[in-house]
């Protein structure tokens, strides 16, 4: 029988989830929702809903307990900021839980969780210091690398002129052909 079971151990040791459920419970809060599995995503739900109790407490304890439940200080003034005024007027049930389907690797249930009134909500963490959502990450990459190519090109020409000793190189590099120092041996002599 199932008595005494309050929480699901996802298969991982206590302090593998207690580490996995802070980092997306910080998520969370930063992006105001999420796409996980759904057993993660019901562990998680009580988690976004407690920090959200203590952000309407707003008390210096409150604030103290709910950093050192998710360790991510901004995500804790984000949460007692701005999503404790959005649910002034609410007794619980902050978050929703959407099934996506099943991820196509290995047919996991996926469910996405986000905070409710979402649509309406005012940018915050990277949105709000610059004003838009960052860009993914590829193009982010894409970009950098636009820029190093350019001053990389001058770097590669001058490599190319600067290499005078490229045969020596590649003889000391064949073991083969190289002479071992110690015992005035060669390689080949063993």
């Amino acid at each position: 029988m199932r008595h005494h079971c309050a929480t699901s151990k996802l298969g991982r040791t206590r302090a593998h989830r207690d580490a996995m459920l802070a980092n997306m419970a910080a998520s969370l809060i930063r992006h105001g929702r999420i796409e996980t599995t759904l057993p993660k995503a019901k562990v998680l739900r009580s988690i976004a809903d407690r920090m959200v109790t203590l952000g309407k407490r707003g008390t210096v304890a409150a604030r103290r307990r709910a950093i050192s439940i998710i360790r991510d200080k901004k995500a804790v003034k984000i949460a007692f900021d701005d999503l404790a005024p959005r649910f002034a007027e609410r007794q619980g049930g902050y978050t929703r839980l959407l099934k996506l389907g099943w991820r196509h690797g290995d047919a996991a249930p996926m469910a996405s969780i986000e905070y409710l009134g979402a649509e309406g909500r005012t940018p915050v963490g990277d949105e709000a210091e610059h004003g838009h959502k960052k860009a993914p990450v590829k193009a982010r990459a894409e970009k950098r690398h636009v820029k190093t190519a350019k001053g990389d090109a001058k770097k590669f020409a001058a490599k190319k002129v600067a290499k005078p000793h490229a045969e020596k190189r590649a003889k000391m590099a064949n073991p083969h052909t190289r002479k071992v120092a110690s015992k005035g041996k060669s390689s080949r002599e063993g």
